[in-house]
């Protein structure tokens, strides 16, 4: 019998520009409160994440500008494609959450939405921005790291 924790994970939807507009400090993993309409649509990978965030309203963890298409077999019954939905967390990780948004320039951005045991979960990154400077470092690194790989590559 396979063990639950060996199961892997299917990504649904990647927030690749958060690492590129963020320095991504702590992550963690929360459930999230979905309708039947917003799981299929989920399932089909019709999530986008650029622009959302996560927010700490009234001892509530919330997904706030996350954007889930209509489901496309769906009635009148479907959900609306952008409103704030519930994280699923525990008491001490959303009090951990909520001392982090009130420091000065840090962020709880949407990295991931992932299928993980049959349940759709949402990792959340703690972040700082980059200035303009800090992204052009980046870039230079990159570059220079690849250019080192295709070097060695020709080496052998």
């Amino acid at each position: 019998m396979a063990d639950k924790k060996d199961t892997p994970f299917k990504v649904l939807s990647d927030n690749r520009s958060a690492g590129h507009n963020y320095f991504l400090l702590d992550r963690f993993e929360a459930g999230m409160v979905l309708t039947g309409t917003e799981v299929k649509a989920a399932k089909d990978g019709q999530i986008q994440l650029k622009d959302a965030y996560a927010d700490v309203l009234k001892d509530e963890a919330w997904l706030v500008n996350a954007h889930i298409s209509q489901y496309s077999h769906g009635n009148r019954e479907n959900h609306l494609p952008v409103h704030n939905r519930k994280l699923l967390l525990h008491r001490r990780e959303i009090d951990k959450l909520r001392a982090i948004r009130q420091e000065k320039g840090l962020s709880l951005i949407p990295t991931k939405v992932y299928i993980k045991n049959g349940k759709i979960k949402c990792e959340l990154a703690v972040a700082r921005g980059k200035k303009f400077h800090d992204k052009r470092e980046a870039e230079r690194t990159r570059t220079a790291e690849a250019e080192a790989r295709a070097e060695m590559r020709r080496r052998l």
